[in-house]
């Protein structure tokens, strides 16, 4: 094989779904993750099929369905909570999985971990790359702990905010797409037994999601409101007046949240990248290349394929140069699907009324593209 030691920068969906895909077909891998503790953050996440096919690859995907809710399609609703349309969701994943599951991000992520640690993958926490060489025939690694090693590949799967994608001179910076999203976890109603997103309301749109027996997740689409707010624990007060006018059973759940609720505001960034993602040995995937808003819910979905088809990719004695080209020319037009459709949906929400807007069949028609194998 061209390359028999990989370095990956980076913990999160990309990162381990990564490890487990190299570790399967022999290939050495370390990874670094810069929390000391490794554990999925957010909240709840919507698993779309084509996610669901990618863990299974890796051999994970029977363990986080047992925490998850599946279901096979979506509600749309007015803000007073009536019934616009019900309608069926895509098996992006094959008819053999479900077309989507809601989870708990910490569950999928544990359930991760522990199968990267089990695989026998090299995991050091609480560090991260401070520089690198990145040279034709190796790159020379040096660590934020004093520590170096020398590896055939660096992937940097460490997020929007890249640190491997600013080393290797990709100027690409998140850029917001003019809305903020209010996340919490709340206890699920019983009536509750798929995603619904409420329309026509004060603010761009509320929803919500199953994701265990006795928790949903439930969110708000707002404005980019002051920066000072952003962070894990948003005052629940201001979330309250924002909120004010959505009925239904989301209003029921806001209505039930204790005081303590921990509430997570957030602007909604984006990242596209305009130029290759690798340069020489180092290559960044994930969020760290293509951050999508989270209108078709593929964040995810694209992360973990990113991973499983660079292992595929990697798997064979071509030059690294033609690996990953192959990788590029396979993942690009897809990731391109997934942004361009997440963003004309984000400038459609952001200014309603616009003429020919049709955010559910655009939603639909990359769905559909979906379906097609990575």
């Amino acid at each position: 094989m061209a390359v028999s030691k990989v370095l990956i920068v980076g913990g999160g969906v990309a990162g381990s779904v990564l490890a487990l895909a190299l570790a399967q077909r022999g290939i050495a891998a370390e990874l670094v993750e810069l929390s000391p503790r490794w554990f999925g953050v957010g909240h709840g996440i919507t698993i779309q099929g084509n996610a669901m096919k990618a863990l299974r690859r890796v051999g994970v995907w029977d363990e986080i369905a047992v925490e998850g809710v599946p279901f096979d399609q979506m509600r749309m609703r007015n803000a007073d909570g009536s019934l616009i349309v019900e309608v069926p969701t895509p098996h992006t994943g094959g008819e053999d999985l479900p077309s989507t599951m809601g989870s708990l991000r910490s569950s999928m992520q544990e359930v991760l971990c522990k199968a990267v640690y089990a695989a026998g993958v090299t995991v050091r926490l609480g560090l991260t790359v401070s520089s690198m060489r990145n040279g034709a025939d190796a790159v020379e690694v040096l660590f934020t702990d004093g520590s170096a090693g020398v590896y055939d590949l660096v992937v940097g799967a460490d997020g929007i905010r890249s640190h491997i994608r600013d080393l290797i001179g990709i100027r690409a910076a998140p850029e917001p797409v003019g809305m903020g999203i209010w996340r919490l976890i709340a206890d699920r109603p019983a009536e509750m037994d798929c995603a619904e997103v409420y329309y026509g309301g004060p603010r761009y749109k509320a929803g919500y999601s199953p994701i265990s027996a006795t928790q949903c997740y439930a969110y708000l689409l707002d404005e980019n409101l002051d920066a000072s707010l952003i962070g894990p624990r948003a005052p629940i007060g201001l979330f309250r007046e924002r909120s004010a006018g959505y009925g239904g059973t989301w209003g029921r759940i806001r209505d039930a949240l204790p005081d303590d609720t921990a509430l997570d505001y957030r602007w909604i960034e984006a990242v596209q990248l305009r130029e290759p993602w690798f340069k020489n040995r180092v290559i960044v995937i994930g969020d760290a290349a293509h951050a999508c808003p989270p209108l078709i819910a593929q964040g995810a979905a694209m992360c973990a394929e990113d991973a499983v088809v660079l292992a595929e990719e990697l798997d064979d004695d071509r030059p690294l140069d033609d690996q990953l080209a192959s990788f590029l020319a396979r993942r690009e037009p897809r990731v391109r699907v997934v942004l361009e459709s997440s963003l004309l949906m984000a400038l459609w929400e952001t200014n309603p009324g616009t003429p020919g807007a049709d955010p559910a069949g655009v939603m639909n028609r990359a769905l559909s593209f979906l379906q097609e194998s990575a």
